[in-house]
């Protein structure tokens, strides 16, 4: 039997871009402001790790203008969301992890 840990997402994994896609997963689309606030990290750090999620294709980054100032709004993608899934239950599976016995052990 493989290690539950073998199917935690790598992209997901790292803490703030854990904290990222969590708190993207209880809305349907945050602002940049509310999220750097919410994960409590720089704006360059919310910019690095967005743009990974981004690759990954589990972020997607919308960006217009509200009156003469630039936004930006965060979403998760369908992809992104069932990525999420995964991970939570690979990390469900890790904390209720009990190896089997080795024979004679």
């Amino acid at each position: 039997m493989n290690h539950p840990r073998k199917s935690l997402d790598t992209v997901i994994h790292a803490p703030v871009r854990f904290s990222i896609v969590a708190a993207l997963a209880s809305v349907d689309e945050a602002d940049f402001k509310t999220l750097r606030d919410t994960v409590e990290i720089t704006d360059s750090a919310l910019s690095k790790q967005a743009a990974l999620l981004e690759q990954a294709g589990y972020v997607k980054v919308r960006k217009a203008f509200v009156g003469k100032r630039a936004r930006t709004w965060l979403s998760l993608t369908g992809p992104g969301r069932e990525a999420f899934a995964r991970h939570l239950a690979a990390l469900r599976d890790i904390a209720s992890w009990e190896p089997e016995q080795a024979d004679g052990a």
